[in-house]
């Protein structure tokens, strides 16, 4: 029953049997990651799927340190206080050397405090808040995917190019939104002096009230439209915004709306010319995402999604991260991940020194429709690293104490 229980949790001790031919120097290094798989499944099962493959992957290789790899993980059904106490559970119970993960940004930052409580190493995967890693950022805390601020860097670049002046920003009320909105307005700002911003709605995570949002934005009469929705959210804003006629002749710029996740539920009704980020999928034909794309479709007999790209660069930043601190213990680790460069699907990223920031990159083009499906074109990939401010700024944002 104990090993159902675990199979059904998603934790895969067993994951580690296919390297313990080859990796048989000692006990299973054990990663402990937390995410919203009940909350969020569109994501997080391609994730969970893809850190299985690159579990797989590592132990096929030998291991880390002579050592398999051990991946259990668990759900915080999108509650912080949830992932707190199954982290002391992974911590305290089953012993693990790192914790991962999450899905939320408010979810992330109660991890990353957790970390920083309790001096344990936390990888967050999928978080994108910037508090993660500067105002609230702690020396226990990385985190991989391009932040809110590297995502709404080029969305503002691509706009300044745009005439739209008056603009609208619409956004789930919590950190992830709070945080897209705030760097967008900056950004642009400082571009575009002539932009206004002459309105905002904020619905509710995952209530989205999409008729009245809508309305209210009509109401506004904008020129450009910046949107931060996602998910259920995004599905029905985009849906009543076509029946009435919003994004007619109106720019939009939207963070997320190209990853698959999000676009594919749409159907024929996914946005045209949208400028967005997201993920290409297998369209990119560079020899490392080819072959990844493969290798998951072989295992899962499905495309990978952005979450797949996610869950299985993290497991591989990890791997890294612990086979350069030549250990597990925490604070060798914390060194040993600064700095620390490893391989994605996407291409070569690192972990930055003064932040703890992750360099992997980020896919922006325009939403279009093909054979009534959405999809990204005019694409491009752009490194995480020519996306991030200067050391300089960063030194002002993250507290001298997260060093």
């Amino acid at each position: 029953m104990a090993v159902t229980r675990r199979l059904v949790l998603g934790a895969s001790g067993a994951l580690a049997a296919p390297g313990l031919l080859r990796a048989q120097g000692g006990a299973p290094i054990r990663i402990g990651e937390i995410n919203s798989y009940t909350a969020q499944p569109a994501f997080t099962v391609p994730y969970r799927n893809a850190m299985q493959l690159a579990v797989e992957g590592v132990n096929a290789r030998g291991g880390v340190l002579g050592r398999p790899l051990e991946l259990i993980t668990r759900d915080d059904a999108g509650r912080p206080q949830d992932a707190v106490r199954l982290a002391g559970e992974l911590v305290n119970d089953q012993k693990v050397d790192v914790l991962a993960g999450a899905y939320l940004s408010n979810v992330g930052l109660a991890l990353g405090e957790y970390a920083a409580q309790n001096k344990r190493l936390y990888v967050g995967g999928e978080p994108l808040t910037d508090a993660m890693v500067w105002e609230k950022g702690n020396r226990y805390t990385f985190r991989l995917r391009p932040s809110t601020y590297m995502q709404a860097s080029i969305l503002a670049e691509e706009a300044a190019k745009l005439p739209a002046k008056r603009w609208v920003t619409v956004a789930p009320n919590y950190e992830f939104g709070q945080s897209g909105v705030k760097w967008f307005r900056q950004l642009l700002a400082a571009r575009r002096p002539d932009v206004q911003f002459v309105g905002e709605q904020w619905p509710a995570l995952g209530r989205v009230d999409a008729g009245a949002t809508v309305q209210a934005l009509e109401a506004m009469r904008p020129e450009g439209i910046f949107n931060v929705l996602f998910g259920t959210d995004l599905t029905n804003f985009v849906r009543q915004g076509n029946t009435r006629g919003l994004f007619e002749r109106r720019s939009v710029a939207s963070l997320l709306t190209g990853e698959p996740e999000y676009l594919d539920p749409l159907g024929d009704e996914a946005p045209e010319g949208w400028i967005v980020t997201g993920y290409p999928g297998e369209m990119i034909d560079t020899p490392a995402h080819k072959a990844f794309a493969s290798a998951y479709r072989g295992k899962f007999n499905a495309k990978p999604m952005c979450g797949s790209l996610v869950g299985y660069a993290l497991i591989n930043s990890i791997a890294a991260g612990i086979a350069k601190a030549g250990s597990v213990e925490v604070e060798r680790m914390v060194e040993g991940f600064r700095g620390v460069r490893f391989d994605t699907p996407a291409g070569p990223a690192e972990y930055r020194a003064i932040d703890q920031q992750g360099t992997l990159g980020v896919y922006v083009g325009r939403t279009a429709l093909r054979n009534n499906a959405g999809v990204m074109t005019d694409w491009r990939y752009i490194d995480g690293k020519d996306l991030l401010p200067s050391d300089e700024v960063v030194r002002g944002l993250r507290p001298a104490s997260a060093s």
